[in-house]
């Protein structure tokens, strides 16, 4: 009878577990920023399904029976922010066994369970890249997640594509970090960089045209090669190259194979964008930029201006923001779209960089990046202007369901502890910390 009366109990709580997701959420009363459109002084949005099913002025939309309804009166919604590059999550890419690996699938090696993850749901970031490091000229594929909540594996923050296929790009990456002189195939020299990158672009073109020659006759395919795959997606355009770069003759280094190989691209980093924001432009290639590169000294990010913003907006160059996490703290990203406003960036163009911008470098603009009918329910509750160094994320929610509360005692750690915090932290349990951990409000 017991066992019966358990798996009684057990069904009831599945199903209201059910329900509760079913049920529409309406944040009312609330400042909306949509992104694309203008903001909403007195709006409301509902969510349902893990989709944006309404969204306007309070006095229009009203909320369905049996809604959730929270008053977020002199709260500021908006979408939840997309990252084009980070490193949440400790990836581990190439090794020191050449220098180009397209094989390696950051996939195999991010810990889903890290409190890097945790602080970027903090930070409001709902849509991540995870990149591969940039000690090689390629370290790997990148991965795009959506931080969903109490994932215990990686698959429950996978992002698939229309054909099944989890979405994720490559890491290319040029300047001093791949340069070794220790030998093992890497590059002593930038020329030698980029014809390394040839090299193994021309050899996946040749591979391509063979399997495309041996048609549907098996026994003339070429053996397979997972590096070789991976770059002829690239060469098809079906994943994107996020390279890193930096010093301006970098930046027309990459541009140059860009035309010459005719790949997908969207420039990471770009210190001395500033200085060539029109061979940019011309390119008609995305950049994705930060404010504050390298803390302590890199020589090639030595010209990093924080008017790069303003500048590749007038030169007309999408532009999307990054953390590079660690190099800017995940739960600090809000504050690139309001130190680039500060050098010159329109205050429409920042708040885009934050969120449509970086979803349309990552294809995912049809599910993320704005507040729209149809779109993904990723939203962040904030307690006032966006750009503001005194507004807090309060609440982050991805696919309806709230990820981050910043009234939760652990997630209040998370949001304001020291750098290290969370490493000592388990799932359901709060531990004393010392001074070196805690801090701020």
């Amino acid at each position: 009878m017991r066992s019966i009366l358990l798996c009684c109990l057990a069904v009831l709580l599945f199903a209201g577990a059910t329900s509760a997701q079913d049920q529409a959420v309406a944040f009312v009363n609330a400042r909306l920023i949509p992104i694309v459109g203008a903001p909403i002084e007195n709006g409301t949005i509902i969510v349902q399904n893990g989709k944006i099913t309404a969204i306007g002025p309070s006095a229009s939309v009203k909320a369905p029976a049996g809604a959730d309804i929270r008053d977020v009166a002199g709260k500021v919604i908006m979408p939840g922010l997309v990252d084009t590059h980070s490193h949440i999550g400790g990836p581990a890419g190439a090794d020191s066994s050449g220098p180009i690996q397209p094989d390696i699938r950051i996939l195999d090696s991010v810990d889903v369970r890290s409190p890097g993850i945790q602080k970027a749901q903090a930070g409001g970031i709902t849509t991540v890249n995870v990149m591969p490091g940039s000690g090689h000229l390629n370290s790997g594929q990148t991965l795009y997640l959506k931080l969903r909540d109490g994932a215990g594996k990686i698959d429950d923050l996978l992002i698939f594509d229309k054909d099944g296929n989890y979405a994720g790009g490559i890491k290319f990456a040029n300047g001093t970090n791949p340069i070794r002189t220790t030998g093992g195939g890497f590059p002593g020299t930038r020329a030698r960089s980029a014809a390394l990158v040839r090299g193994q672009f021309i050899k996946a073109q040749e591979y391509r045209d063979k399997i495309k020659k041996a048609g549907d006759d098996a026994s003339k395919l070429p053996a397979r090669d997972l590096a070789m795959e991976a770059l002829v997606e690239v060469l098809d355009r079906k994943r994107v190259v996020h390279f890193h770069t930096h010093r301006h003759d970098d930046i027309l280094t990459v541009l140059r194979l860009q035309k010459e190989f005719g790949f997908r691209l969207v420039l990471q980093h770009v210190s001395d964008a500033w200085m060539v924001a029109d061979e940019i432009a011309a390119a008609k290639v995305p950049a994705s930029i930060i404010f504050l590169d390298s803390p302590g000294g890199k020589l090639e990010a030595k010209d990093i201006s924080g008017e790069n913003g303003a500048a590749l907006e007038k030169a007309g160059v999408l532009t999307g923001f990054h953390t590079d996490d660690g190099i800017t703290d995940s739960r600090l990203f809000l504050r690139s779209g309001g130190l680039a406003v500060r050098a010159g960036m329109s205050r429409e163009k920042a708040l885009y960089a934050l969120t449509m911008a970086n979803a349309i470098m990552l294809d995912l603009q049809d599910r993320v990046g704005s507040l729209e009918v149809g779109k993904d329910a990723d939203l962040i509750v904030l307690s006032g202007d966006p750009l503001s160094v005194y507004t807090h994320v309060l609440e982050t929610w991805v696919e309806g369901q709230k990820v981050f509360d910043r009234t939760n005692p652990k997630d209040h750690l998370l949001a304001v502890g020291g750098f290290r915090v969370g490493e000592s932290i388990l799932l359901d349990h709060i531990y004393c910390f010392d001074n070196t951990l805690g801090g701020g409000n």
